[in-house]
């Protein structure tokens, strides 16, 4: 059996979470993670290794030219970045260890022809990311909160908007589009720090898909949904916001709605705890959708009710585990969870709301202050 003690991660740790997570390092460029046994160390680039050896939480930090030297003295005079890691390895007597399921085929493959054994672990790749600790509960929050403030600069500029020919207008005559809309939130963002892709304000027809990002003019008396879910800059750590609202009337149908998805997100904050399984609960807010007169199925060929997910996991990616929906799973306290349910009817419009919840040991706290209301 492999040790499960020892790992290794090559990837650059802006874009994986789980080289971010191993070093508290953020870099743009590839770099080396070794754990053995309860050593943790990193191999970088000369370019890096002072940053790194005064910013990450590595116990070492070596310098890749430093065995990139001892490959060239074998007679390699062009030291691949995989053979540099081999020749690590061995110096400290490593020949098995996990890896992560995204682990570059190639790495992987000259490294088992050159004698090591490779085991693949699958996510969670670090079971202790599930569990958030104090200070990552913190900055969870405070990405919440920035992104609360964008979201409600947002609906406060379309519920002071005007409506002419059934379209959303400025109060300076300007039309009030997704794009522009997007750009505003995804401006107040970045001002605290943030960074936020695919924003979505998506509106009437469009809110029936629920990851169209939106596009064009925004229309009175129809259903407009925002979903926000930034990363800040400084710690990696996202947040993730549903509203919908209508500004003007709403019909008598997306009241219906509207309720019936606050009914099911009441129903999992009540539901939500240590212990609790993420598909049962999962399981209850489909019935209890349905048994409110809101069927799930194709019509015409398109989706339509409810057919994602209850909720997920957030922290360092803005989806990961643990998940509230059809795969088992079991809620623990320190997990912070959305709870997201949905409809979506062709012809009448989409409604999602979403909140971020932590589970405690006898319930849940949501996280989430935003305000929610329908009619704006």
């Amino acid at each position: 059996m492999i040790n499960d003690k020892a790992l290794l991660i090559i990837a650059d740790s802006e874009r994986d979470s789980n080289m971010y997570y191993a070093t508290g390092f953020q870099a743009p460029d590839p770099f080396v993670f070794i754990r053995n046994g309860n050593e943790k160390i990193m191999i970088t680039s000369d370019l890096e290794l002072d940053r790194a050896k005064s910013e990450s939480n590595a116990d070492k930090v070596l310098s890749l030219s430093q065995y990139e030297r001892i490959v060239k003295k074998k007679g390699n005079s062009c030291a691949c970045l995989i053979e540099i890691v081999a020749t690590a390895l061995r110096e400290m007597d490593i020949t098995k260890f996990q890896v992560p399921a995204n682990f570059t085929v190639e790495y992987a493959d000259f490294l088992r022809k050159d004698g090591f054994k490779l085991e693949v672990k699958k996510e969670p790749f670090f079971d202790t990311r599930e569990i958030k600790n104090d200070e990552e509960i913190g900055h969870i929050v405070k990405t919440l909160r920035s992104t609360e403030n964008a979201l409600e600069k947002a609906i406060d500029y379309i519920r002071k908007s005007k409506i002419k020919d059934g379209f959303l207008y400025s109060t300076r005559n300007s039309q009030i589009t997704s794009e522009s809309i997007r750009q505003m939130i995804n401006i107040a963002l970045m001002k605290r720090g943030c960074a936020a892709k695919h924003t979505i304000v998506s509106c009437g027809e469009q809110s029936c898909m629920p990851h169209n990002t939106g596009n064009g003019p925004l229309r009175a008396n129809e259903s407009i949904i925002f979903d926000v879910f930034p990363k800040d800059e400084q710690t990696g750590y996202y947040a993730d916001i549903s509203r919908t609202i209508v500004k003007g009337k709403a019909s008598r149908t997306l009241k219906k709605m509207y309720k019936a998805v606050a009914s099911a997100q009441e129903l999992v904050f009540k539901s939500a705890t240590n212990g609790a399984r993420g598909d049962i609960i999962h399981k209850k807010v489909m019935k209890h959708l349905t048994s409110l007169g809101f069927k799930t199925g194709k019509s015409k060929g398109k989706m339509q009710g409810f057919f994602h997910g209850t909720g997920h996991g957030v922290g360092l990616d803005v989806h990961e585990p643990p998940r509230i929906s059809k795969a088992k799973c079991t809620l623990r306290t320190g997990h912070i969870v959305t709870v997201e349910p949905g409809l979506y009817y062709p012809g009448v419009g989409g409604v999602r709301l979403e909140d971020m919840i932590l589970i405690t040991d006898d319930g849940c706290t949501n996280l989430t202050k935003s305000p929610k209301v329908l009619e704006v």
